[in-house]
Formats: C-alpha cells, sequence, structure tokens
C-alpha cells in the first residue's frame, strides 16, 4: 500500500501511550487527516481531556460514542450466558471489547468518507487479530493501517520519547509503563514487571478493587437476580444493565473478588502474563453458574460446557462476527429460558461464597434428595438399575 493513497484515516483512541503518538505518526507518514474514535465502555475518568489531547496532537477531530448499554447487551451477556472462559482463568474483557469498538470504527469510516482504519495493536498481540478479522467481516474495502508493524518504534520507551519529541502529553512513565485496558467489564495490566512471571503485581498498581488483605473484616451478603439468563436486580433492586454492573463492580472490588494473575498462551504463539481485575464480572460468572446447576438438566450442561471453550477460544482469537458465533448464540439463547431466579452470596476477603439459589424452574426436587422417608423414590429399584449399569464391567471381569 502506497502511504500517498490514504487520505482520511479513522483510528481507534484511547488516549494512551501508543494512540497517542499515532496521530502524530500518521500525519508524518501518511500525509493524511485523523479521525479519532473513542468508544466509550466504561472506562471513567480515562475519557475526562481525551478531546483536548487529540486535537492537540493533530486530529482533526475526536468522535466518542457511549457504547456501554450495547457493550452490556450484545457482547458481555452473551459471553457470559456461554460460561466461555480461556484457558480456565481470563473472562475475556478486552477480547469481546474489541470487535466492538472495530464495529464502530468501521461505521464511522463509512459515514466520513475515510478510506482507512488505524489501531495502536503491537505486532506481538491478539488485538491486530481481533481488529483486523472485525475489519475483514464488516468493510473488506477500507485500507488498514497497523503503526506498529511499521515504524521504528520498538518499544514501550522509544514511544515515550516520540511523545516527548512531539510534545504529546502522556501518563505513561518509564517506572510505571504498564499496558492497561480498561471498560465496564474489567481493568488488564501487562507489560513493567509483570514481564516476568515470577514477579508478584505491585499493590499501587490495582485500581478498581482493595487486596484481600484489606477487605472489610466483616462478610457481607449480596443477591443477584436474573430473568431469563438476564442479571436485573442486586440485592432487590432493580438496575439497568449498565448500573448493575456498576455496582457489582463497586461491591465486588470492596471485597477483593475478581483479582486474576494468568500466563495465556496468546494467539500468535507465544505466552503473556497479565493481571486483571474483574470483581463484578466475577460475581456474575458465579451466579450464573449456580442458577444454572438447578435450573438446567444435566444433558444441557453438558453440551454447554463443551460449548463454552469453543467459545471463548473464537472470542480470544477475534472471530465474532462468524457465522459459527451466531450458531452457538442461537443455542446458548434457547437454554436460557428458565434461567431465572436469584443466587445469594457471602463476600469475604476475596471469596465469593455461594449460600444459597433459588428458582421457580428449579429442577431440584427436596422430595427425591431427602435423606428421610419419602415416597417418591424406591430404593430398592437401584439395585436393577446398578446390575445393568455395571454389565459391561462384569463381562470383563470374567475375562481375567
Amino acid at each position: 500500500m502506497a502511504k500517498g493513497d490514504v487520505k482520511k484515516a479513522v483510528l481507534a483512541y484511547s488516549g494512551g501511550l501508543d494512540t497517542s503518538v499515532i496521530v502524530p505518526w500518521l500525519r508524518e507518514n501518511y500525509g493524511c487527516e485523523v479521525i479519532c474514535f473513542c468508544a466509550d465502555l466504561g472506562q471513567a475518568e480515562e475519557l475526562e481531556g481525551l478531546e483536548e489531547k487529540a486535537l492537540a496532537s493533530g486530529a482533526s477531530k475526536l468522535i466518542v460514542r457511549d457504547l456501554r448499554e450495547e457493550f452490556m447487551r450484545d457482547y458481555i451477556l452473551p459471553t457470559l450466558q456461554a460460561g466461555a472462559i480461556y484457558e480456565r482463568k481470563y473472562l475475556l474483557g478486552t477480547s469481546f471489547a474489541r470487535p466492538i469498538i472495530a464495529r464502530h470504527q468501521v461505521l464511522i469510516a463509512e459515514e466520513e468518507g475515510a478510506d482507512a482504519v488505524c489501531h495502536g495493536a503491537t505486532g506481538k498481540g491478539n488485538d491486530q487479530v481481533r481488529f483486523e478479522l472485525t475489519f475483514f467481516a464488516l468493510n473488506p474495502r477500507l485500507k488498514i493501517i497497523a503503526p506498529w508493524r511499521e515504524w521504528s518504534i520498538k518499544s514501550r520507551q522509544d514511544a515515550l520519547d516520540y511523545a516527548a519529541e512531539y510534545n504529546v502529553p502522556v501518563t505513561a512513565t518509564a517506572e510505571k509503563i504498564y499496558s492497561r485496558d480498561r471498560n465496564l467489564w474489567h481493568l488488564s495490566h501487562e507489560g513493567g514487571i509483570l514481564e516476568d512471571p515470577w514477579n508478584e503485581p505491585e499493590e499501587d498498581m490495582f485500581q478498581i478493587s482493595v487486596s484481600p488483605e484489606n477487605a472489610p473484616d466483616t462478610p457481607e451478603e449480596l443477591t443477584i437476580t436474573f430473568v431469563k439468563g438476564v442479571p436485573t436486580a442486586v440485592n432487590g433492586q432493580e438496575l439497568g444493565l449498565v448500573p448493575l454492573m456498576d455496582e457489582l463492580n463497586r461491591i465486588g472490588g470492596k471485597h477483593g473478588i475478581g483479582r486474576i494473575d494468568l500466563v495465556e498462551n496468546r494467539l500468535v504463539g507465544m505466552k503473556s502474563h497479565g493481571v486483571y481485575e474483574t470483581p463484578g464480572g466475577t460475581l456474575l460468572y458465579i451466579a450464573h453458574r449456580e442458577l444454572e446447576s438447578i435450573v438446567l438438566d444435566k444433558e444441557t450442561m453438558r453440551a454447554k460446557d463443551r460449548i463454552a471453550i469453543d467459545y471463548a477460544d473464537l472470542v480470544y482469537n477475534g472471530r465474532w462476527f462468524t457465522p459459527i458465533r451466531e450458531h452457538y448464540d442461537a443455542f446458548v439463547r434457547s437454554t436460557q429460558e428458565n434461567m431465572t431466579g436469584e443466587v445469594r452470596f457471602k463476600l469475604y476477603k476475596g471469596n465469593a461464597i455461594v449460600i444459597g439459589r433459588r428458582s421457580p424452574f428449579s429442577l431440584y426436587r427436596e422430595d427425591l434428595a431427602t435423606f428421610g422417608p419419602d415416597m417418591v423414590y424406591n430404593q430398592k429399584d437401584a439395585e436393577a438399575f446398578i446390575r445393568l449399569y455395571g454389565l459391561s464391567m462384569k463381562v470383563q471381569a470374567f475375562l481375567k
């Protein structure tokens, strides 16, 4: 691609170190107009002063869209309901944020008459794949610019030096140079001392959760209500999706819930070490799983568990806009029809202890499970069942 071919580019802009230096770099190397786009996914105070910074860096405008409701409804909830967890721990907070950003980036490019889209993902990470597969799926005619695969900047220190040269204000420093991604669902931390997986994260790195040691000494009870698989209330108070997520983050963060230290396998073939804070998301995953335990039959739960692994992989690997994800969603939605009920927790120093679950559609029958006398289950019937169930084992034993 000849650099002069680009007239106008839409940059996925966070105001962090990488995207801040991309603005002057695009103008210098492509000579194109740069429109910065920021998706409000719940970054809170990170949005403050963003327009001034973007314009001062050389952008022609900054477009901010509040996508928090869409993010919760169309990306977080399907992944939660699928039970998707990547490599046993990761609740996919960055993974499903990229397709919604890239989708609106494409929409803005079409609205603004831009001929290119640009992202600040490095050539070593997963995000480059997530952005670009979305671009391919939604508008393959747009040119894609990935500065980390082109420029001479090879490290975060190089980026800091470039920012200083072009007077671009950034908050990162050589001492505290974590790469962070924050949204309504989580806050991730990479880089810096975390590049050595033996190092314990510094406590001042954490921003939305306290350490379990510093959490309250008194347990707190919490109840989450679901209607057809959708969380609708906290402690009996009905809330919209966004305020509900904020409330669960507040409560979970206060008790040190949802801190994850993970070495994960990146799509590009290397391992990486990250630390994640997902207080509200952790509570929702546990609550949803516990409600499923009394509502879903055994075969459906097993089928969901098998799909959950594949679903997590496709989300992590950037394949959100694919037919297979839509097919999985159709199955998962059908399993949520009776997922109405409540789950009760006791929160204490990093632990989310489930102490109750109930549903009008519960398949749990106390009259069947009781150890007392009952008129429903004849225990003598178990003998014939066991004989048939173990028949193949007896046959094999006779051969010995």
